[in-house]
């Protein structure tokens, strides 16, 4: 991997660099030799963070970790990025796309499924009425769901209203 390692408001020193280089070096294993690895430090106050984006053919893989000390942002970050890697990885398999920068042995290997991995298990269309938020909650009660989706009258613009803790409502409207 080609590591280009830059620092806002920090000088970066030799020890950050070789503790990036040895961290994120054990993700050489999935990607070829000629893969960019973009690192960025920098201080915010006592905010430590660092940023990895690590393109890859049509997607990138990216992270970004803060914490109140460098070498614990860059062990988060390492780990966050491993994940994502074995996510994706999946992703090509199942599209039957060609692996881009990564190495064969990581395309070809299996991964357990995550239990906390985000899956759609079911779709729902339903047409959207236009009507006023009061509406919209009574409808909502009327269903026994926790939000509603609706048109909004007023606006002409799709608003979400939910349940809150003490049986009042909330309103979802889109920031102009």
């Amino acid at each position: 991997m080609n590591f280009m390692i830059s620092g806002k408001n920090l000088e970066v020193s030799d020890g950050l660099r070789t503790a990036i280089e040895e961290k994120l070096g054990k993700l050489e294993r999935y990607f070829t030799q000629d893969t960019k690895c973009v690192v960025t430090l920098s201080l915010e106050k006592e905010r430590q963070k660092v940023e990895v984006t690590i393109p890859v053919k049509g997607s990138i893989i990216r992270s970004e970790q803060v914490s109140n000390d460098m070498y614990v942002s860059i062990d988060l970050v390492e780990e966050v990025i491993e994940r994502q890697l074995k996510k994706y990885k999946n992703k090509i398999v199942d599209r039957k796309q060609e692996g881009g920068n990564f190495q064969q042995t990581f395309i070809d290997r299996d991964f357990e499924q995550e239990e906390d991995e985000i899956q759609i298990i079911r779709t729902k269309k339903f047409p959207i009425k236009p009507m006023y938020p009061e509406d919209a909650c009574v409808q909502m009660e009327l269903l026994g769901h926790n939000f509603f989706v609706f048109n909004n009258a007023e606006s002409n613009e799709v608003n979400v209203v939910y349940k809150r803790k003490g049986g009042t409502y909330g309103l979802i409207e889109p920031e102009d």
